[in-house]
């Protein structure tokens, strides 16, 4: 399912999203859209949540509604299949207010998102067997430092998928971060702050999700493409700062080799490109620290023209030119490189 990007709409901020959301148009893309937030209640709600559904339905996405028992009283309709057929949402997130047998029973009719940090093991075996497609949804955390720790998003998120769930998450957008605090809509603490990108790359390889949403109404397009195409090529975007002589590099595919220490990126294909420039003199041979990029030099030997990047400290190293640095920033994409993984250095 994570094959590509998750959005969430809101509807006082849909016609600042638009242009962002056509980027995506009609490429299946799953949309969160909650329909009960109190703060975006009006006269013409029901209208305007109409016409937003109905338009992202045109346009291809997938959209999963987040609804509660006041939701079909207030759209008027007699069942939440009703109101699904006629927004043409693709699944329901169910909220509070209804049994867990309500919530079964709905499942064999559609698909079904539950809430990942209520959801029993019990509950979620129960309502997992009664229809095709059953997730879990974890929340996204406006506040800063409420978001959830590694160790437990890992635990939980595995239990559900034992459980027979698709498990979701959201991670934060790069821009028009949603208010009143305007810190980011992460469902990991650690992720606040970072690229989206990364995020998402880290939610994939490291956490297993089966589906990641940008939780902001903004993401750039710089940060949409480099998702998309770690989505289609299985190619990592990391941006790096190169040596102006080493920009030769910008745009190259490499793959971690498949024995890299964790401290470091070793770029399989380096040594046979050692063709970028002829006899590799020893320049720049500082401390490397995490997030430089290296080359070893002449005095390597048959290693001259190994390229590197550094995810730990490293000292000096006379025979090992420093040729560039990835920002601290964009670190946890290095982070997420995994043996055996393609990526490619762009530019910041």
């Amino acid at each position: 399912m994570s094959e590509s990007l998750g959005y969430s709409v809101y509807l006082t901020s849909f016609d600042q999203q638009r242009e962002m959301l056509e980027r995506s148009a009609g490429a299946d893309a799953m949309v969160f859209l909650s329909l009960h937030i109190s703060e975006e209640f009006s006269p013409d709600y029901c209208a305007r949540a109409e016409r937003v559904c109905l338009w992202l339905h045109e346009a291809g996405f997938r959209t999963i509604a987040d609804v509660s028992v006041k939701t079909v009283a207030q759209f008027g309709e007699p069942d939440l299949i009703r109101l699904a057929k006629r927004l043409r949402v693709w699944a329901l997130r169910i909220d509070y207010g209804f049994t867990e047998e309500e919530t079964a029973a709905l499942a064999a009719q559609i698909p079904i998102v539950v809430n990942a940090s209520t959801a029993t093991a019990r509950a979620a075996r129960r309502i997992a067997a009664a229809g095709p497609l059953v997730m879990a949804m974890h929340n996204f955390y406006p506040r800063p430092e409420t978001g959830l720790d590694a160790a437990f998003l890992l635990e939980s998120t595995r239990a559900l998928q034992e459980a027979g769930l698709k498990v979701l998450a959201f991670v934060p957008g790069d821009q028009s971060l949603r208010g009143p605090v305007h810190c980011g809509l992460p469902t990991l603490e650690a992720h606040r702050g970072q690229l989206p990108s990364a995020c998402f790359a880290d939610m994939v390889l490291r956490f297993g999700m089966d589906g990641v949403f940008v939780g902001d109404p903004g993401l750039s397009e710089t940060e949409q493409g480099r998702v998309r195409r770690f989505c289609q090529e299985g190619v990592l975007s990391v941006p790096a700062l190169l040596a102006p002589d080493r920009e030769a590099l910008y745009g190259q595919v490499f793959t971690c080799r498949p024995d890299s220490p964790a401290g470091l990126v070793r770029f399989a294909e380096s040594r046979e490109y050692a063709c970028f420039g002829g006899p590799n003199a020893p320049a720049d041979c500082r401390a490397r620290v995490r997030g430089s990029v290296t080359m070893d030099n002449d005095r390597y030997g048959r290693y001259a023209g190994e390229i590197q990047l550094c995810r730990a400290d490293y000292p000096a190293d006379e025979r090992v030119n420093v040729i560039g640095r990835v920002p601290e920033q964009a670190m946890l994409l290095a982070d997420s490189i995994p043996r055996g993984g393609r990526f490619a250095l762009v530019r910041p």
